[in-house]
């Protein structure tokens, strides 16, 4: 399927798929929001066989589903505050990412805590009986330990080789476990959008739903500001943090969480996730995550959100200094905000429980009737994006009255899943595309679009032409994660602007 060419987006395709929506008739499913659920929720509805339109006022992967620690979880932290039902959905979940959606994009991460004199022999041990819990799940879950290794007790010296940056002073060795790691969110979503496409379903960025229905909205294209009405036999709500905007019914608290962006360099080129306990918390860590580019990722926060919802949330002051200085408390060298390169921050479209902290509230998903017909499918997170999807459908399938397959996305590959990984290529370039790498290669130049930063022409060239990437943005902050950088970003501008004015 890699090269399925009905996987491929571009704006003669979007201009053509619109085209046609012009001309009437009813689909079966219309999907509003186009990040992980709503792209999920396509796929799901696609491969049962239904005739299904995603839309998205903006860009695949423009809202929370960038935002993340780029992280599958296993579940251990639900584990931890007893939720057991969703410790193990995202357990299986994530060895489904792993062994057969996405093995391309999903790796195991080892995930190191060092045993400082600041951790007790208490604390050792609650982390020890965590990651014993958490090769548990992953046995129950199915995932073979060629897949995700079993936790383990480590000596000083190889902690300080998988960190090369952890205090040595009084260290007593390290507690290493293993998680999942995307090589980038956004890719994900943007792969599953396309695999979505390979199974017929329409998908269509730079388009807003609006006076939505159970039956109908009406569809504005933000790029010219036309207009059409379409009808649906169930539409489902998938746009996350703006949920209560398509359905007024919808009630969220969002709670923010911030990562700071890292020189790797700056860490000694961690191989390992540096897992810092925060203090005064006994299931919270701050983690700081080795990444692509050459960066590390240390995040993250959790803070309540009030008010009017931003396109792009940003880190406080205070979240900043708090990352910083939980981090230090493990490291050599302390960090300040010099070594800082850049910030992200996301929203987690939580249900409103009315009490409680947002770190408290649950991170299970709802799928909601809403009085107007509207499917909603909110909460959850990115690992058990899956099983939101197929529970929407599901509810959509039951309330349009529709005749469809049964749920296939278990053993659903996605593009560039399938086939051998090319030879004679960047391994940069096979880490994010997989077995669609040499049809990457083909589409543009293999050098670098700036000095030091890792990511070629040939790449913007594929966002461009198979990717759906309408502009700069596109490029730089979704399709690529090089804007994650200001300094980056202002460097990598005129080759993304080439790579738009070439097509």
């Amino acid at each position: 399927m890699q090269q399925n060419p009905q996987s491929a987006l571009d704006a003669d395709r979007r201009s053509r798929d619109l085209s046609a929506l012009g001309d009437g008739g009813v689909v079966d499913v219309l999907v509003i929001g186009g990040g992980i659920t709503g792209v999920g929720t396509a796929l799901d509805a696609a491969s049962r066989g239904l005739r299904v339109v995603l839309v998205d006022r903006h860009d695949l992967a423009f809202g929370t589903s960038r935002w993340s620690s780029k992280l599958a979880h296993g579940g251990l932290r639900y584990l931890a505050s007893g939720n057991v039902g969703i410790a193990r959905e995202s357990a299986v979940e994530r060895g489904i990412l792993m062994t057969r959606t996405a093995p391309h994009l999903v790796r195991a991460l080892p995930q190191l805590v060092p045993l400082l004199p600041s951790v007790s022999f208490f604390e050792k041990t609650l982390v020890r009986t965590g990651f014993l819990a958490g090769d548990v799940l992953r046995i129950t879950a199915r995932t073979p330990a060629s897949v995700l290794p079993r936790s383990r007790h480590i000596g000083s010296e190889r902690s300080a080789q998988l960190a090369p940056a952890v205090r040595r002073e009084g260290l007593r060795g390290g507690l290493l476990a293993f998680d999942g790691q995307l090589v980038d969110d956004a890719r994900l979503v943007v792969t599953l959008a396309r695999t979505a496409a390979a199974h017929g379903a329409t998908v269509l960025t730079r388009v807003g739903a609006y006076d939505v229905t159970g039956e109908s909205a009406r569809l504005r294209d933000e790029l010219t500001g036309e207009e059409l009405t379409i009808r649906a036999r169930a539409v489902v709500n998938a746009a996350g943090v703006w949920a209560g905007q398509v359905d007024p019914d919808i009630r969220l608290k969002p709670s923010r969480g911030t990562h700071l962006v890292l020189p790797a360099e700056r860490l000694g080129n961690p191989t390992a996730a540096l897992t810092v306990p925060i203090p005064g918390e006994t299931n919270r860590f701050v983690f700081a995550l080795p990444a692509q580019l050459g960066r590390v990722y240390l995040g993250l926060t959790d803070e309540a959100v009030d008010g009017a919802v931003p396109d792009v949330p940003t880190a406080s002051d205070g979240e900043i200094d708090f990352l910083l200085d939980t981090v230090n408390t493990a490291l050599a060298t302390p960090l300040t905000r010099a070594d800082v390169l850049g910030t992200f921050a996301g929203l987690r479209p939580l249900l409103d429980t009315g009490e409680g902290k947002t770190a408290d509230l649950s991170r299970n998903h709802a799928v909601l009737h809403s009085s107007n017909g509207v499917i909603s499918v909110v909460g959850g997170k990115l690992t058990t994006y899956r099983k939101m999807a197929e529970d929407a459908v599901d509810a959509a399938v039951t309330a349009g009255g529709l005749t469809a397959r049964a749920c296939m996305t278990r053993d659903l590959p996605a593009v560039g899943a399938t086939g051998p990984a090319p030879r004679n290529l960047p391994v940069s370039l096979i880490a994010r595309y997989g077995s669609e790498a040499a049809l990457v290669a083909a589409a543009g130049e293999l050098t670098p679009i700036a000095d030091g930063i890792d990511v070629t022409h040939a790449e913007f060239a594929f966002a461009v032409s198979h990717e759906g990437a309408l502009d700069v943005d596109d490029l730089l902050d979704r399709r690529t994660r090089v804007g994650l950088v200001p300094a980056d970003r202002e460097r990598a501008l005129p080759a993304a602007q080439k790579a738009l004015a070439r097509d």
